[in-house]
């Protein structure tokens, strides 16, 4: 009886509210939701057609009457409706039948404005939270991958998300400098839209360029290159076609939004006090987020570095695993939730 009502009342979510994908944490069941951020609604409505895994089938597919969106863009909110409908459609599938309305934590980037902060909090109370909270991406990700953040020492997290590239140094479980940049995963895919257009006159979609990025990309030389046939529209006929590419384009064309990461990266590294950057020879990078499966793309960061750079376990559960472990200590919480704004 007693562990019925406990399941009534046990009301902590812990949202990865993410530009590619959103994962939803329950207290005492662990991440129970991972799902794409893509919401299909009916032309000309706010008709919620499908939401998650079955409306990204439908990006690029649907007819005139449905429309496939994504409501996130670069991490923050671009459509408050639809973000609305797709996070009640995330909180009721997780919370049914409770007692009481969820307490909530969402992860937010770093760099977002006033505005963008009140617009997530908005969404989250009128989906049906009781109380919502917010912690910063880097400090969810780090907590998440566990790092020592309460120890006076140096951590350093670098979370590549679908939208954006957090990145910070963390000590006594404090910021001690951040750095939010608007190029992540999605970035990578429509350079690699663009790379294609430009070197083989090939139309593809986005996701055919995210399936290029898992199967092909890198951001290092690889020991045994891979090769991919990539079917698309040819530009000058008009006709489909399919062409072979190999891994070395693909780590050509990302170049550039890689570049923005290092340089990023440098700039946090420069901007970290003595004594932390000392604990960092020692402890490293960690690397986090969808991006961090990006192939060889720790050696590209240790070579530019000199440090240490490891990849966390699960680095795209890192954000939502941390957002989880925050609920479990009240008063953290509520001092991360007062410090991020």
């Amino acid at each position: 009886m007693f562990a019925q009502l406990k399941g009534l009342f046990s009301n902590d979510i812990g949202i990865d509210l993410g530009t590619a994908n959103s994962l939803v944490y329950v207290r005492d069941r662990g991440i129970v939701l991972r799902e794409p951020s893509v919401v299909a609604i009916q032309a000309g409505t706010n008709n919620v057609l499908a939401v998650g895994e079955e409306a990204k089938r439908m990006l690029g597919r649907t007819p005139g009457n449905i429309i496939a969106i994504r409501p996130m863009k670069d991490g923050v909110i671009a459509d408050f409706d639809v973000t609305g409908a797709m996070l009640r459609h995330f909180i009721q599938r997780v919370h049914h039948r409770k007692l009481i309305a969820p307490r909530v934590v969402v992860a937010v980037p770093s760099g977002i404005t006033e505005v963008e902060r009140r617009a997530v909090k908005d969404s989250v109370t009128h989906a049906g939270a009781r109380e919502v909270y917010l912690i910063e991406q880097p400090m969810a990700s780090a907590i998440g991958v566990g790092l020592p953040v309460h120890e006076p020492a140096g951590n350093m997290i670098v979370d590549i998300g679908g939208g954006t590239c957090e990145m910070a140094i963390i000590s006594l479980a404090g910021i001690v400098f951040s750095r939010s940049l608007r190029v992540g995963g999605d970035e990578f895919d429509e350079t690699i839209v663009a790379y294609m257009k430009r070197a083989h006159n090939l139309m593809i979609g986005e996701r055919t360029a995210e399936e290029i990025k898992i199967r092909t990309g890198s951001a290092y030389p690889l020991e045994q290159e891979l090769t991919m046939d990539v079917k698309g529209r040819d530009l000058s006929t008009g006709l489909p076609k399919t062409i072979t590419i190999r891994s070395e384009e693909i780590r050509e064309a990302l170049k550039e939004p890689l570049s923005s990461i290092l340089e990023s990266i440098r700039i946090t590294l420069e901007r970290c006090p003595p004594e932390l950057a000392a604990d960092l020879v020692d402890r490293g990078i960690v690397l986090a987020g969808g991006g961090a499966l990006l192939r060889q793309i720790d050696r590209l960061i240790a070579e530019e570095t000199y440090l240490p750079v490891h990849v966390a376990d699960d680095p795209m559960s890192a954000v939502a695993e941390g957002t989880g472990r925050v609920l479990q200590e009240l008063q953290f919480l509520k001092r991360v939730a007062s410090s991020s704004g």
